[in-house]
């Protein structure tokens, strides 16, 4: 057993896990979401059936028996941890665990602004409770360059390779079917979260995978402007003007989905002043989201193979 593997086996704790599984939580926020509950400091709750699709994603094949004789959740996490430190993906699942999409639901009904501030407020607050288990061992879990490491506190952190990509079309399609069951349960609030989400997560990734940090503003706008300026995305003089049409579009895309999630907006509205959104101008957002992602993704990529 190397000495990587053997850090990674801490995470398998009781107490971890039930951390993992959202099982424990560490107070609230004064703040609340879609459904007038306070927000708890915690990871969202995965359920059994939600493990085992986890697991499926990670190459695992498990199933839910529903008839009885499952596992305990926290054992479905133990199982799934294990596998991923044998097939060396044991980052990857933090990385699904703590991204930002996990949360639409517990953030749902939150201005832009107010779902980065919270989310990162959450997922601080986890790690540091999480090293504070690791901590009795003189360990610490962290994050560099968008890989998760387990380290001893004080030595030294080397990153030799980059962190496996994550997001791919398979995260773009998933988030966007999650977003579509969102729409068939007749939550298009959380399905247009989703696809904010899905955007801004897309922005980040493609920006890191520049060697830059995306910016912290809370502001997608902001984020797209990085990706158009890394990635030289800017309208040229000699493009088609029908080139140009699809990307100003983009930028309508943006905007639009932008707006539906300002608590100022008539989104956000009560009574008169509240928009009727139908179940197909959320699929419109979902869809259009899920569109713009797969661009960029394909954008980066273009531009990385030619290096």
């Amino acid at each position: 057993m190397n000495k990587t593997r053997s850090l990674f086996e801490l995470l398998k704790k009781r107490e971890i896990l039930d951390i993992l599984i959202g099982d424990i939580s560490f107070g609230e926020l004064e703040l609340k979401n879609k459904s007038g509950k306070n927000i708890t400091i915690s990871l969202p709750y995965l359920s059994g059936p939600s493990l085992c699709q986890i697991s499926q994603k990670f190459g695992l094949g498990i199933s839910y028996s529903w008839g009885g004789g499952s596992k305990s959740r926290w054992q479905y996490m133990q199982d799934l941890i294990d596998h991923c430190i044998n097939n060396n993906n044991i980052s990857n699942l933090l990385f699904s665990v703590f991204s930002k999409g996990q949360f639409s639901e517990k953030l749902s009904g939150l201005t832009e602004i107010e779902v980065e501030k919270t989310y990162k407020i959450i997922t601080s607050s986890i790690l540091e409770h999480i090293n504070g288990e690791l901590s009795f061992g003189g360990n610490e879990l962290v994050c560099v360059q968008g890989k998760y490491l387990i380290h001893k506190k004080g030595d030294s952190i080397t990153v030799n390779t980059p962190a496996i990509k994550v997001i791919d079309r398979h995260y773009i399609i998933d988030l966007s079917e999650r977003a579509m069951n969102d729409i068939t349960e007749g939550n298009f609030d959380s399905a247009i979260t989703k696809s904010r989400t899905l955007l801004e997560e897309v922005f980040c990734f493609v920006i890191e995978k520049k060697g830059e940090k995306p910016s912290d503003s809370g502001d997608i706008n902001k984020l797209y402007k990085q990706v158009k300026d890394l990635y030289n995305m800017h309208p040229k003089d000699d493009m088609d003007i029908r080139f140009k049409m699809l990307l100003s579009g983009l930028e309508k895309i943006l905007t639009a989905i932008k707006e539906m999630r300002n608590k100022d907006s008539d989104a956000h509205g009560v009574g008169a002043k509240r928009i009727q959104i139908a179940d197909y101008h959320a699929r419109l957002f979902v869809n259009s989201s899920m569109t713009m992602s797969d661009f960029i993704l394909s954008v980066s990529e273009n531009a990385l193979s030619k290096k």
